[in-house]
């Protein structure tokens, strides 16, 4: 067992939580496979990719995420002609220049990074300033389900999900691009929460600008560790010597970070007008519990698990547990706001084609959309937020009406009311 601990004023402190599943080998062990996905694929097409970055400037919005990191770094190792990533975090900016610069070092092509809100007034001056990007990628989101606890919150994520991409798309189509992609979710079939059915209007959105400019989207499942993630917050927990507490009903499928961002890479420059790409469930994906992982990821620390029967139990013997090597566990069945038991990547009704990739499944997405639907989901949300005064009811009523396949699970319990 490799020491994680260093001695600070003789007490033991945990310095590197992030070394266990810092290898993409410790991160597929602890999500249950025993290879990545889209290798094959990569490969197949990667001399045409590289061919058309070679030639091609390209905008990635919500660069420095989990995924627009993972996107951005395999744009950069192709050595684009013209690459600006754009991200409203300073900081995580800064983090994905010194990683980029650190792993791959520099490219003849111009890479430039803007510290922008693409809702904001400046982010217009800068768009109405560049010549046209050919390609325009859009991985900005807002993810957790945790997001619509109140109506503030959840109708910033109806603009970042949806208006901010509406806005990006008319650019795309007003500067001729060759296509526009961006990043939907597993939770936009069957949407039982306010986020997956924001992703899914936002695909309705894509989809009648396919009239005008290509399209492509990619729908994967939680990406494993990825920021402000439930497994992301393990790593916290242990470093800041705290319980483990996760739902043991919730399965979920998992993709690693590097997965993530080769499966965006193909959907967006090999996916064709209108299409959908997602991991084929039988290439070794299957779903897991949070629970079991978090009970691999201790016993990969050298620690034995000790489920406790609430958070007070598991808070009162962090450190008596601490000393015997044991980690205390809070295990609960899931009662909050839109979660499903497990998530979708397509559904009954999806033309869905097998047979172009090895790795990927491919949704043949129809043009047809629902026009005035979609105009009315925007005039009532601008009316809204012109009025600057809005409930959570208003958003919900105003989902059903544009989706009428949406079964929001409502319990009036929210994450933020667990541990």
């Amino acid at each position: 067992m490799m020491n994680f601990f260093a001695r600070v004023s003789g007490t033991a402190v945990f310095t590197a939580p992030r070394e266990v599943i810092s290898t993409v080998k410790s991160i597929l062990e602890l999500i249950g496979r025993d290879r990545e996905l889209f290798a094959d694929d990569l490969r197949e097409h990667e001399m045409g990719i590289r061919s058309l970055l070679g030639s091609s400037r390209i905008l990635v919005i919500g660069a420095a995420g989990t995924i627009g990191r993972a996107v951005s770094k395999e744009l950069f190792q192709r050595n684009p002609r013209v690459l600006h990533v754009v991200d409203l975090s300073e900081n995580s900016l800064t983090e994905l220049v010194r990683d980029i610069r650190s792993s791959v070092g520099y490219i003849e092509g111009e890479f430039k990074t803007f510290c922008l809100d693409c809702g904001a007034l400046e982010f217009d001056a800068f768009i109405e300033s560049q010549p046209s990007y050919d390609y325009i990628l859009n991985l900005s989101a807002l993810k957790h389900v945790r997001s619509e606890r109140d109506p503030y919150t959840l109708m910033r994520m109806v603009a970042v999900n949806v208006l901010s991409g509406e806005k990006l798309l008319g650019f795309a189509a007003e500067r001729n691009a060759s296509k526009y992609f961006a990043v939907s979710t597993d939770k936009a079939a069957h949407s039982v929460n306010m986020m997956g059915a924001s992703k899914r209007i936002m695909e309705l959105f894509i989809l009648r600008a396919s009239r005008r400019v290509p399209v492509s989207m990619a729908r994967f499942p939680n990406v494993a560790f990825s920021d402000g993630s439930l497994l992301d917050g393990f790593n916290h927990r242990i470093r800041k010597r705290q319980p483990i507490t996760a739902p043991r009903d919730v399965r979920r499928y998992f993709v690693t970070e590097r997965e993530a961002g080769v499966l965006c890479l193909i959907a967006a420059f090999v996916g064709r007008n209108r299409e959908t790409l997602f991991p084929k469930l039988s290439a070794g994906l299957h779903m897991t519990t949070f629970s079991e992982i978090a009970e691999q990821y201790l016993e990969s620390l050298g620690y034995a698990p000790y489920l406790c029967e609430s958070e007070d139990e598991a808070r009162s013997k962090m450190d008596e547990l601490y000393a015997k090597k044991k980690w205390p566990c809070y295990f609960f069945d899931s009662d909050t706001s839109g979660e499903k038991e497990f998530e979708e990547l397509y559904e009954n009704g999806d033309q869905v084609t097998w047979d172009r990739f090895r790795d990927i499944g491919v949704i043949l997405n129809s043009e047809d959309a629902d026009g005035e639907k979609l105009d009315g989901f925007l005039d009532t949300v601008m009316t809204l937020r012109n009025a600057k005064r809005w409930t959570k009811s208003d958003l919900v009523d105003l989902f059903h009406r544009t989706l009428g396949e949406f079964a929001h699970k409502e319990t009036f319990k929210y994450l933020d009311d667990r541990m």
